[in-house]
């Protein structure tokens, strides 16, 4: 069954009044990990288990673009939920998931533009609730737009986030280092939450969705044996 983006997708293509052309869309694309068919990654996909679940409030074409990396989420953390973002309203299946009470909903957003009593630098849920990670994916503009203006958001928790890292993503560039992508942004959270395993399939997964991405982009054969590749292998053997 496809998971949530992969529908969040086809959802929006079904409603589109004309079709989305992303760059290299001459590419004929795996529809499962939307690399290019002659370098599809689809065979080392980690199967992993996680705790935590993910919400992902994505920007309008968010879903349509090959380099979403909001999509690699959704395949690594089995319970993914993906809703567009609207500027007038809110989807009811969103509100009805941040009600559920199995979960704790905690947005992801730098505190600086938050109230200071809604930050927060861990991860705590109530007992017999799971972390449920709110990530805006969307340009860091955009993103900023989204959390301004998502009332529904307001009462939730802030996660802000303290890791000093640069992002290794390269796949679309950002005027600022420190800027993660929405995928490194969900790798950090599993990690705060306890969820190594997954919080590494993710990362690695991101490597090697970048390395065979990257290497039909500039016709380069990737390596089955480096790190990364044997670092996915070492999941399925588990």
């Amino acid at each position: 069954m496809p998971h949530a983006v992969a529908r969040l997708r086809e959802a929006r293509l079904a409603r589109s009044a004309k079709p989305f052309v992303a760059r290299g869309s001459r590419t004929s694309r795996c529809p499962r990990c939307r690399v290019a068919s002659s370098h599809c990654l689809c065979d080392w996909l980690p199967q992993v288990a996680a705790n935590s679940a993910m919400c992902l409030i994505m920007h309008d074409i968010e879903p349509l673009k090959p380099s979403n990396t909001g999509w690699l989420i959704a395949d690594i953390v089995a319970d993914t939920y993906a809703f567009t973002w609207q500027r007038v309203g809110v989807d009811p299946a969103l509100l009805a998931l941040l009600a559920d009470p199995r979960y704790q909903p905690i947005v992801v957003f730098p505190g600086e533009y938050a109230e200071p009593e809604r930050v927060v630098s861990e991860v705590e849920v109530a007992s017999g609730k799971r972390p449920l990670f709110i990530l805006l994916d969307a340009t860091w503009t955009e993103a900023r737009k989204m959390f301004r203006k998502s009332p529904y958001l307001n009462g939730l928790p802030v996660l802000s986030l303290q890791a000093e890292v640069v992002s290794r993503y390269r796949l679309r560039r950002s005027t600022r280092s420190e800027h993660l992508c929405t995928a490194e942004v969900a790798a950090l959270c599993l990690g705060l939450a306890g969820d190594a395993q997954a919080a590494c399939a993710l990362d690695v997964w991101l490597d090697a969705f970048t390395d065979h991405y990257l290497g039909a982009k500039y016709h380069r054969t990737p390596d089955p044996d480096d790190a990364t590749h044997r670092t996915l292998a070492a999941f399925g053997e588990r």
